[in-house]
């Protein structure tokens, strides 16, 4: 099967263009956000491994919040999702922190590293498995709580901060 060729994301003048590849959905939500999440999570390739996991805590998620898990998932992955964020830009021999918007696709993967990250930080006395911490980021990230959604809130303040450097953005 010959697969038609996708446009280049950004045109490098030193390298060739780089071809975004389009994510097969999951096998259980036919969600790419759901597959991109799993594929994060695995480690050494492990890939069911990584999936028991997610799907355990998919269903932990209906469970305890009583809605679709894959719609509370969405919701509080939408409230990690940062806007803005900083680059370091040098000019002068000083590096200034120049505050950008962030497109899409690294929104949503910001998003994930952050929910990630922020769940294995948590404490195992608390919650025994990997399963229970992610429902538990979610659960707060939903509620606008939570370390991930810190991070974004940080991250937004560092850019608030370092707007007088906005007429810097290239």
């Amino acid at each position: 099967m010959v697969r038609p060729r996708q446009l280049p994301l950004k045109i490098n003048m030193r390298a060739k263009p780089s071809i975004k590849r389009e994510l097969i959905a999951d096998p259980v939500y036919n969600s790419p956000l759901v597959s991109r999440f799993i594929n994060r999570i695995m480690k050494d390739g492990k890939k069911s491994v990584a999936q028991k996991q997610v799907y355990q805590a998919m269903t932990l998620l209906a469970k305890k919040s009583g809605k679709d898990a894959l719609e509370v998932f969405t919701l509080g992955l939408d409230n990690i999702k940062p806007q803005m964020e900083v680059k370091a830009r040098r000019i002068g021999g000083a590096a200034y922190q120049v505050p950008t918007p962030v497109r899409g696709d690294r929104r949503e993967a910001l998003a994930i590293r952050w929910l990630i990250t922020a769940s294995r930080a948590r404490p195992s006395r608390e919650f025994h498995t990997f399963a229970e911490k992610l429902v538990a980021e979610v659960m707060d990230a939903t509620n606008n709580l939570g370390a991930a959604v810190k991070k974004k809130l940080d991250t937004h303040r560092m850019a608030e901060a370092n707007k007088a450097f906005a007429h810097f953005r290239w």
